[in-house]
């Protein structure tokens, strides 16, 4: 079985110490020859090897990221356990909080997310090939924990699978794939809104100060995750996650009451690809074609509207 190494991988693991590089090739070795070594990691399709660092010269206990394909294997990504204490009390507790609360719920909730995430992409790649084109790779498990960092709130279950699956969506001809045209925001543009909106709560909390608690305005909370805009280069709106309650809620840039879209990730995602399969059911939007591009009713351009045809099943 081949095995690749992808080449942040490589430079990260130079960097952590002398004895990482040769723990990283034994793995690979061991792979090689068993390549099911591996436990299921909570993440849709990858696998990890745990590495005991007492084993090595010079290594930290290394946790090893890969994906199993039929011909090859390929390391993903590499953590390093470099804490010489054992943790606290209060970092044992954060860590609880960062685990989902039912391990069985949360393979449920990663397999559904990447079922109807694969019916939407099988469409488009049968369908509407510039829309798939569009599509961004899938982020690396390094970026979210960037992310989570800037952030500062755990990223949900779902919507973690869901960026490992595609990091965005860039549109084609202006129009990304999720109804209304809506794109999938990448990580960069998520930060970005989520700053934004919390400076324009910071904002608002300092005039609460003054006004009676009936009157006190909120525009964001903390919980609330970016996660779609109105389109690939239109963030004047858009959808969040809330990461309390699951749903999904509508946001502004200009700061109008949220609405609650009474969908979790899961069930958005899934209503999509029952649109896009069986449009003579769909009532949210209706699917549609100009040449390879997908685009939705409800965002049609008057100009290009007769170049536009339903998609019929």
């Amino acid at each position: 079985m081949k095995v690749d190494i992808q080449p942040d991988v490589r430079d990260f693991a130079a960097r952590l110490g002398g004895g990482v590089p040769y723990a990283l090739k034994t793995v690979a070795a061991r792979l090689a020859a068993d390549p099911d070594l591996g436990r299921p990691s909570g993440l849709p399709g990858v696998l990890t090897v745990t590495v005991d660092g007492d084993m090595f010269e010079n290594c930290p206990n290394l946790s090893v990221g890969y994906v199993r394909e039929p011909d090859r294997v390929e390391i993903r990504f590499l953590r390093a356990d470099l804490s010489a204490e054992p943790p606290t009390q209060e970092q044992e507790e954060d860590q609880e909080q960062d685990q989902p609360d039912d391990p069985a719920t949360a393979a449920v909730t990663v397999r559904e997310v990447a079922d109807a995430w694969h019916r939407i992409t099988a469409w488009l790649r049968s369908n509407a090939p510039d829309s798939y084109a569009a599509l961004r790779p899938g982020a690396r498990p390094a970026a979210l924990a960037t992310l989570e960092a800037a952030l500062g709130i755990p990223l949900p279950v779902a919507l973690r699978t869901l960026w490992l699956l595609t990091a965005g969506d860039d549109g084609a001809d202006g129009r990304a794939c999720l109804p209304g045209n809506m794109a999938l925001m990448n990580l960069d543009a998520v930060a970005a809104h989520y700053r934004l909106k919390t400076t324009a709560q910071s904002d608002q909390d300092a005039l609460n100060t003054d006004r009676p608690e009936e009157e006190r305005i909120t525009v964001w909370k903390p919980t609330r995750i970016p996660v779609i805009a109105l389109g690939p280069t239109d963030s004047t709106s858009g959808l969040y996650l809330d990461t309390t309650t699951g749903y999904l809620g509508s946001w502004s840039r200009y700061n109008e009451p949220p609405g609650d879209e009474l969908d979790t990730l899961v069930t958005y995602l899934e209503e999509t690809a029952d649109m896009l399969e069986t449009p003579a059911l769909a009532t949210r939007d209706k699917p549609g074609l100009i040449d390879g591009t997908l685009v939705w009713l409800s965002d049609v351009d008057p100009t290009r509207e007769s170049g536009w045809r339903p998609v019929t099943g």
